[in-house]
């Protein structure tokens, strides 16, 4: 990941819940014009790994709160 990207989820992560709402429906409204490639099972099962493994950090943080 860019330097670049980092900075902007950083920020990302500091504004509002509102805000963080506004900014999302904006990236979908401008990245559903992408020229996006198909998907297969490989990236699928990644990103659900991925997706998975944040979620059970976040209970495990939860849980020491």
């Amino acid at each position: 990941m860019s330097t670049t990207v980092q900075l902007l989820l950083e920020s990302f992560d500091r504004l509002e819940a509102s805000d963080k709402r506004e900014v999302l429906d904006e990236i979908i409204r401008r990245s559903r014009d992408l020229d996006w490639p198909p998907l297969d099972d490989q990236t699928i099962d990644r990103i659900a790994d991925e997706a998975f493994l944040e979620y059970d950090l976040r209970e495990a943080n939860d849980g020491k709160s």
